[in-house]
C-alpha cells in the first residue's frame, strides 16, 4: 500500500478549545505540527516550542501562532521559556511533548555511550523538564492536560534501538507517576504509544530498520500524523476528564498488551 495514498480515516475528533492555550514541543514538524493545526482549527491559542528556529518561525507564520526556540535538554532554559510563555499567553491549559529523537541503530553491546546519553537527554530529561515546569502552573489553576508522546517501542522494545526503546519506556513511567500525583485535581496526564509515523525521524535510521518496522504492523503501513493528532486532540480536551496516567495505543494492531 502506497503511503502517499493514505488519508485519515473518517472525521477527526472535534474539540472545543475556545479560550484555551497549548504548548506543543517539537511543534514545527511531524506529529507536533499536525497537532498544532488540529488545535488551532478547534479554537486553541498555540505556542510552539522547538529547537529548530527556522522551521519554528515558518510554522508559526503559517499557522498564525506563537513560537519560542527551546533546547529542552537544558532545565534552566525550559524554566525560563515556561515563564516567557506564561507572560505571553497568560496560562498553559495543555502541554503536548512531541519533541524527540530516534538515535542511531546499533546492537546494545555496540551502542555508543555518548549516543545513549544524547537520546536520554532529549527523550527523557527533556520531557521531564517540560512536565515539571508546566505542571506547576496547571496545579495553581486546578486544570490541565498533558500528553507525552512515547512509542510502541517503549512497550515492546525494538532490536538495535535499545536507547530509543528504553527512553520511551521511561516516558511511560514518568506519565504514570505524574498522572497519579495530580489525580486530585482536574489535570489529566496521559501518553500515547504510536507505531512508526512517516516523519523526518526516519531519516535517522536505516532502510533495513524501516522495513522491519513496517513488517511488525498488521495494518502494513505507517500511521499518519493526522491520525495521531486526532487522538491527542481528544486526550487534550475537557471531555477527557476521567482517564489519567493512561497509555493509549495507536499501533495499527502491533501492540500485544
Amino acid at each position: 500500500m502506497n503511503f502517499e495514498t493514505i488519508k485519515t480515516r473518517g472525521e477527526r475528533f472535534m474539540a472545543n478549545f475556545n479560550g484555551q492555550t497549548a504548548v506543543i514541543t517539537g511543534g514545527a514538524q511531524g506529529i507536533g505540527l499536525a497537532t498544532a493545526k488540529s488545535f488551532i482549527n478547534d479554537g486553541c491559542e498555540v505556542m510552539i516550542w522547538d529547537i529548530d528556529e527556522k522551521m519554528g518561525v515558518e510554522a508559526a507564520k503559517e499557522l498564525n501562532c506563537h513560537f519560542l526556540k527551546v533546547d529542552q535538554t537544558n532545565n534552566n532554559l525550559v524554566e525560563e521559556v515556561t515563564e516567557k510563555t506564561l507572560n505571553q499567553i497568560n496560562k498553559i491549559d495543555i502541554l503536548v511533548c512531541s519533541a524527540g529523537i530516534a538515535g542511531p541503530t546499533y546492537s546494545t553491546w555496540d551502542y555508543p555511550v555518548e549516543e545513549w546519553s544524547r537520546v536520554f537527554d532529549v527523550n527523557v530529561n527533556g520531557v521531564f523538564y517540560c512536565n515539571k515546569h508546566v505542571v506547576k502552573s496547571m496545579r495553581e489553576k486546578n486544570y490541565g492536560r498533558i500528553i507525552n508522546i512515547a512509542s510502541i517501542a517503549g512497550k515492546e522494545g525494538n532490536p538495535n534501538a535499545s536507547a530509543y526503546s528504553a527512553s520511551k519506556a521511561a516516558v511511560i513511567g514518568l506519565t504514570k507517576s505524574l498522572g497519579k500525583e495530580t489525580a486530585d485535581k482536574d489535570i489529566a496526564v496521559n501518553c500515547i504509544t504510536p507505531a512508526t509515523a512517516k516523519t523526518r525521524i526516519l531519516d535517522q535510521v536505516s532502510q533495513e530498520f524501516i522495513d522491519y518496522m513496517i513488517s511488525k504492523i498488521p495494518r502494513n503501513r505507517f500511521v499518519t500524523v493526522e491520525e495521531v493528532a486526532s487522538l491527542i486532540t481528544f486526550l487534550a480536551s475537557k471531555e477527557n476528564s476521567f482517564t489519567t496516567a493512561g497509555v493509549f495505543d495507536i499501533s495499527g494492531g502491533r501492540a500485544t498488551y
